[in-house]
C-alpha cells in the first residue's frame, strides 16, 4: 500500500503543478530534491511572485525511522519504526479576491517488533481559505467535495466537512480558518472497508482538488483591488499563520520527526499584517466574511 499510495502522489504532484503552471501564465515552479537524516526525503515544488500566484508549495515526501518519544507519547505507543508519505500544497494568491487553499492527502503506517504493520492510516482533506467571500465559491468548492464523498458513501461529506469546521478553528480567535471543505484523519481499516477502499476514497478526493479549485482562482484572478484590499488580505494572511504555527498537526508532527524547515514552513504566506486589536467597519464586506468565520455555515443546503 504504501508504495502504491506514493506512486499515486508522484503523479497527483505533476497533475496539480502542471495545471497551476497553466492557470499563472507567467512563473513556473522550482525544484528542490531533499533528503532527511535518519530516513526517507522528499520532492518539493515552490512558485513564487507570479502572475497569480505570490506563493505556493506543492510538496511530496516519505519519511521513515524510528518515531521520536514525542510522537510515541502523542500515539500512546512504545518505541517503534514508522513510514508516512503524503501530498501538502498551499497556495497564496497574489489578487486579495482568489482565496488560498490547502490541500493534504497522506498515508502512515507503524510496525511492530517483528517489523510488520502493526497499524497503518490514511488521512487529509482539502479547505479554502477566502479573503473576499463569493458565496458561488464557498458552494462551489463545498459542491464538488460533497461529490468526492458521494461516490463512496453519502456519510461521508456531512461527517467529513463538520471535523474539517472543527479542526480548522483558531480557538484563540473564535473563528474558523476559512470556509472549510473536507478533513479526515485516523481512517483505518474496518469491517466492509478495507485498506484498498479507502485508499480509492483518499484518491478520489485528490483527483477533485484541481475541479474544485482551479475554476474559483480562474474567474477570480482578474478582478480589481486596491491597498485597502491588499491590507485586509494581510490581516488575514496572519490568522492564517496563527493556525499552522499554533494548532496544525502536519505542522508539529514535521517539526517533531527533525522534517526539513523549508518544506514545513513552506505553507507560509510571503507578506502579512499584524495590527493591533484590528476590526473591520460594520457594514463592509471584510466585516461580512468574519460574521461567517465565526458561524460555519452549510454550503450545500444553503445553495
Amino acid at each position: 500500500m504504501k508504495d502504491k499510495f506514493y506512486a499515486y502522489i508522484c503523479d497527483l504532484q505533476d497533475r496539480i503543478t502542471g495545471a497551476l503552471e497553466t492557470l499563472d501564465g507567467q512563473a513556473r515552479f522550482r525544484e528542490d530534491l531533499w533528503e532527511r537524516p535518519g530516513g526517507g526525503g522528499g520532492r518539493t515544488r515552490v512558485i513564487e511572485e507570479g502572475a497569480v500566484f505570490e506563493k505556493g508549495g506543492v510538496n511530496i515526501s516519505a519519511v521513515h525511522g524510528t518515531l521520536p518519544e514525542s510522537m510515541q507519547a502523542y500515539f500512546k505507543v512504545g518505541p517503534s519504526e514508522f513510514y508516512a508519505c503524503g501530498l501538502s500544497l498551499v497556495l497564496h494568491p497574489k489578487n486579495p479576491m482568489v482565496p488560498t487553499v490547502h490541500a493534504n492527502w497522506r498515508y502512515f503506517e507503524l510496525y511492530g517488533p517483528d517489523g510488520q504493520v502493526a497499524d497503518q492510516w490514511f488521512g487529509g482533506g482539502q479547505d479554502l481559505t477566502p479573503y473576499y467571500l463569493f458565496e458561488e465559491d464557498a458552494r462551489h468548492f463545498h459542491q464538488v467535495c460533497k461529490g468526492a464523498c458521494d461516490a463512496h458513501d453519502p456519510e461521508f461529506y456531512p461527517r467529513y466537512k463538520q471535523k474539517c469546521d472543527q479542526y480548522f478553528w483558531n480557538h484563540h480567535r473564535g473563528e474558523a480558518r476559512g470556509v472549510g471543505g473536507l478533513f479526515f484523519d485516523y481512517l483505518r481499516p474496518e469491517p466492509g472497508r478495507d485498506a484498498e477502499a479507502w485508499y480509492a476514497f483518499v484518491t478520489g478526493v485528490g483527483d477533485s482538488f484541481l475541479d474544485a479549485y482551479l475554476p474559483i482562482a480562474a474567474r477570480r484572478k482578474d478582478l480589481p483591488y486596491g491597498p485597502a484590499e491588499r491590507e485586509w488580505q494581510e490581516v488575514r494572511r496572519g490568522r492564517y499563520v496563527e493556525f499552522n504555527l499554533v494548532h496544525d498537526k502536519g505542522t508539529l508532527f514535521g517539526l517533531r520527526t527533525n522534517g526539513r524547515i523549508e518544506s514545513i514552513l513552506m505553507s507560509l504566506p510571503p507578506v502579512v499584517r499584524w495590527q493591533y486589536d484590528h476590526h473591520p467597519a460594520e457594514g463592509t464586506r471584510e466585516a461580512a466574511l468574519v460574521e461567517v468565520l465565526m458561524h460555519p455555515r452549510d454550503w450545500i443546503s444553503e445553495g
